[in-house]
């Protein structure tokens, strides 16, 4: 019976032995090329269906599937992505840098509907498998290939971002998961050439994109270099680094690459973002923690504020926990070093834990690390190499089975997941009463179900004047929307706390009771805690 792994004796001895490749699959078996696109297909339809129902169900939100749909729409339309939901004439290109989101402008126009956005994300979190499990393949064979496959789709990161509205970081996920292995196969400008869009994903992203530079320009060039040099008998000789005319190149590339990372990010953030803002500043430099009085003191305390408060080290940990911890001792797991830099030192409470959609891009270098170590592994001599790597893929198999229960795609063995309710179905009969084309002030969990024919804003108002977070939010602007759309209940809340969002349940319904008796609202029906509302005249 075959193992992970084939091992052959080397000629002449006994006790030394030598990794040899895995066999081709036997006659009547699927073609490995066949594995990870299946695998991608299942993939697809287990997040889109997670997806798709949730939207059907009301528990989409405005911030951010409804955004993300207007400034979609607005590229479908050739027009610059101002999104109402922001701000008033607010470009989302000064909220986050993300003009890749402009591909899905096609597909769109086609399809408009936010179950497009949705069904999207669910083919790019899903084809991000492809280049993982092909790998797997070919290094470790096809059920370590399973094993990779099953850990990558079921893990809480890509579940998490697959559960929760649309986000650009979705077409960055694919985008990463080529450039691993376009490094691990050592492919440096292949990998290069995937990673170099993640400058227009997000602009944080750039640094990621400088870390695929650092490595290729150390592991390409001056490691292997080295190790090259010190082979042939170059040992402490500087130009014996360079004598090889490939690491050269690599130096180069990642060089040029780690400046055109640091320098794209920069650029974005200190130019282009201020420029489409109309507060003419960084949108979210508010998350920014506090320093500690100097750059030398911000810098020693960096590590401690980390880690503190707890949660950060507990989500450090589950970053890595799918992958059995193993990605750790790969030196690609230092490409998930500039997104959990920025999410650890933020003073948003949001971006240290494990909800939303803020580890997806980590998932693919997780299971990046876990092959790499485990090739290593495989190749070693020593007797005890390949009961470590079957015990290594058991962990992550146990490991993602625990998981699972606590993430999104449990929803699918919920009987709520199938229910529509009484509410949901008021919900949209009075949804259906608003027209096409009407100005509309929803609150959060309606917001999607216009967007795709109606001008939507948030109700009660905010953002206000194009401000997150700093303004009086005991003075809000009245609103001028035609319509008004409003529902009393408490909606089911993942990934938020239950509750209203953005305003406590007491402040939206003196808002509702304000429109009524001061700004000319009139009732035109309520049901099951919904009410809509119209200008009168």
């Amino acid at each position: 019976m075959r193992t992970f792994f084939d091992r052959a004796t080397v000629p002449g001895t006994h006790t030394h032995t030598v990794p040899t490749p895995v066999a081709r699959p036997p006659a009547g078996r699927p073609a490995a090329p066949l594995l990870p696109w299946g695998w991608a297909a299942g993939l697809f339809l287990l997040y889109a269906t997670v997806a798709v129902r949730r939207h059907l169900l009301l528990r989409t939100t405005g911030y951010d599937l409804g955004i993300f749909e207007q400034a979609v729409r607005a590229y479908a339309h050739l027009r610059a992505p101002v999104v109402p939901l922001r701000g008033d004439g607010f470009n989302l290109l000064g909220d986050h840098f993300h003009p890749l989101i402009a591909v899905l402008a096609p597909l769109y126009r086609l399809w408009p509907s936010p179950l497009c956005l949705l069904v999207a994300q669910s083919a790019l979190l899903a084809v991000a498998v492809v280049p993982l499990a092909s790998w797997a393949a070919r290094a470790l064979g096809r059920r370590a290939a399973h094993v990779v496959a099953f850990g990558y789709g079921a893990s809480w990161g890509v579940a998490s971002a697959a559960a929760f509205d649309f986000h650009e970081v979705a077409l960055a996920v694919p985008l990463l998961a080529y450039a691993l292995e376009a490094l691990g196969r050592q492919r440096w400008g292949r990998a290069v050439a995937w990673a170099a869009p993640l400058l227009l994903v997000k602009e944080d992203l750039g640094l990621t994109l400088a870390a695929v530079g650092v490595y290729t320009a150390w592991k390409g060039g001056w490691r292997d270099g080295w190790q090259g040099a010190v082979k042939a008998g170059w040992r402490g000789r500087w130009k014996g680094r360079s004598r090889d005319g490939a690491g050269k190149r690599a130096r180069r590339l990642g060089v040029a690459t780690a400046a055109a990372g640091v320098l794209g990010s920069a650029i974005e953030i200190k130019l282009l973002l201020p420029a489409f803002n109309p507060g003419g500043g960084y949108a979210h430099g508010g998350n920014l923690a506090e320093g500690h009085g100097s750059l030398l003191a911000t810098l020693a305390f960096a590590p401690l504020d980390a880690l503190r408060p707890d949660v950060k080290a507990m989500t450090l940990v589950l970053v890595f926990a799918p992958g059995a911890l193993v990605a750790l001792r790969s030196p690609l797991s230092l490409l998930a070093v500039p997104t959990l830099s920025w999410r650890m030192l933020s003073a948003n409470g949001f971006h240290w834990g494990t909800a939303f959609h803020y580890s997806a891009v980590l998932m693919p270098v997780v299971f990046a690390g876990l092959i790499d170590a485990l090739t290593r592994y495989r190749a070693c001599d020593h007797p005890l190499a390949a009961r470590h790597v079957r015990a290594s893929l058991v962990t992550v198999i146990a490991v993602t089975v625990v998981m699972l229960p606590s993430f999104p795609l449990a929803q699918l063995a919920q009987r709520a997941t199938w229910r529509t309710t009484a509410h949901v179905e008021a919900a949209r009969s009075l949804l259906q009463r608003i027209p096409d084309g009407a100005t509309v002030a929803a609150t959060n969990r309606l917001v999607p179900q216009l967007t795709s024919r109606c001008e939507v804003v948030i109700f009660p108002t905010w953002p206000v004047e194009g401000q997150l977070y700093e303004y009086d939010r005991r003075r809000l602007p009245r609103p001028t929307a035609e319509w008004i759309i409003h529902d009393r209940r408490a909606p089911e809340a993942w990934p938020y706390k239950t509750g209203h969002w953005p305003y406590p349940a007491e402040q939206q319904l003196a808002e509702l009771d304000a429109a009524k008796r001061s700004y000319g609202y009139e009732l035109v029906a309520e049901r099951d805690g919904i009410t809509l509302l119209r200008r009168g005249g």
